[in-house]
């Protein structure tokens, strides 16, 4: 376990891999009943979560909303009638958005439908086809090298008509309209670290957030379907997005048991760019730093050189690093609550850094005295002797010019404890506190 400062409202044990376990086997995608009904589950966690819909045929910038996709059967049966693929048995047995089929082939045409992966043979691979039509399912290697000659039945029971996409999202408010942004998606079926972690830990950051006594900043979250959502929630709300973040996160891939890991923003240098890399340091110092061109998610969205928000991402194993990725291994088994507990704390700290960030200015010439302010360990004393040292350096590097966030950096100290250190010297008219604008 990380020594990460355990915050109130924090999720009990065994709550996020519980949200997961009832999650886990509805199938969804870009579109459908799926992602409705997955989003209604959060909803009963988050009953503010406002859930939008938007029609099949819309355009959204280079992009066309699709038509919406619902499964209800699918299944191969062999030459001897048997059910060799089921897709009630796991939903990535079905290449995600096939259309609706009913007939009779060889082997050698079904093979043409078939996927697996021959360096992992017990595992299913994820497929989809979201913009060309086409229908196919997904197996392990030795499942497919099992198959015998003959004719097989091939059932798909789907609608693939015009309806519309769904997505959530949430704005909790704060004393200022500046945004803090998270973004998350929930569209892939049955994979549990790179597609339920992430909503989950978003979901219970967010109960978090709910809960706070003040917030500076304003939160806003949403749920999409990734890569088309994203499209769409910035097709909606890009003037405001513009005008409001000032630092944002895409949660994904933060369930499993794997190093923190970080992929930067385009330009590497924003607001959210120093807060990742200053809680990582202090509370994961060995996570892994991807470059921004390792990207592989929203970031690709939000981050675009027209768009240009200041957005990061903290995961645990990065998408596409991990042998599981995209594979039915990666399932339940997979990750677990005190992963994703971790996860929601290390978010939890970026949002302490954003919140406590400012700009300090000693008000004394010189060191001040701080033995007759009672600044100086006693016995019963208001500090420690370990805050001492934080309330020289401190004061030492309050030159009104750099912000809290730089003097946590070069301390090398955790920006939450130089927060409560300000105050206790503001309380003693030692320090002036300006907030950021």
């Amino acid at each position: 376990m990380l020594r990460i400062p355990v915050q109130e409202n924090d999720p009990q044990p065994d709550e996020l891999i519980g949200l997961a376990q009832r999650l886990f086997p509805i199938c969804r995608s870009i579109t459908g009943n799926g992602f409705r009904q997955s989003l209604s589950i959060l909803q009963e966690h988050l009953p503010g979560l406002r859930i939008h819909e938007v029609a099949s045929g819309t355009k959204v910038f280079d992009w066309t909303v699709p038509d919406e996709w619902n499964i209800r059967d699918a299944y191969v049966l062999d030459p001897l009638g048997q059910k060799v693929i089921d897709f009630k048995q796991h939903n990535l047995h079905l290449v995600g958005y096939s259309e609706p089929i009913s007939k009779k082939l060889s082997l050698q045409e079904l093979q043409q439908h078939l996927h697996s992966l021959p360096d992992k043979p017990d595992a299913i691979p994820y497929v989809t086809s979201y913009y060309k039509r086409a229908w196919g399912f997904c197996l392990t290697q030795r499942q497919r090298d099992s198959l015998i000659d003959g004719e097989y039945t091939v059932f798909i029971d789907a609608d693939l008509a015009p309806g519309s996409l769904t997505y959530g999202d949430l704005v909790i408010p704060g004393a200022v309209k500046d945004e803090v942004f998270f973004s998350t998606y929930l569209c892939h079926p049955s994979m549990a670290n790179n597609e339920l972690s992430g909503p989950i830990v978003t979901t219970f950051l967010a109960k978090w957030l709910l809960g706070l006594p003040h917030r500076h900043f304003t939160y806003r979250i949403a749920i999409v379907p990734e890569t088309i959502g994203a499209l769409v929630y910035l097709n909606q709300n890009l003037r405001t997005l513009r005008k409001r973040v000032k630092a944002g996160y895409v949660v994904t891939c933060v369930g499993d048991t794997g190093e923190f890991s970080l992929i930067p923003s385009r330009t590497g240098a924003t607001l959210a760019d120093r807060v990742s890399q200053h809680v990582l340091n202090q509370f994961a110092p060995d996570y892994v730093r991807y470059s921004f061109l390792q990207r592989a998610s929203d970031e690709r969205q939000y981050c675009s050189p027209l768009v240009d928000l200041p957005m990061n991402s903290i995961m645990r194993s990065k998408y596409h690093e991990y042998a599981e990725y995209h594979t039915s291994l990666d399932n339940l088994d997979f990750i677990t609550d005190a992963s994703m507990r971790e996860s929601v704390a290390m978010y939890q700290q970026c949002v302490l850094a954003l919140e406590g960030n400012c700009i300090t200015r000693a008000s004394t010439i010189g060191e001040p005295q701080l033995g007759k302010r009672g600044l100086y360990p006693t016995t019963g004393g208001q500090v420690q002797q370990s805050d001492v040292s934080d309330i020289v350096d401190l004061l030492a590097l309050s030159d009104g010019q750099s912000d809290l966030l730089d003097i946590a950096t070069r301390m090398g100290r955790p920006i939450s404890e130089l927060v409560r250190i300000a105050e206790l010297l503001r309380q003693h008219q030692l320090l002036t506190i300006k907030t950021i604008k």
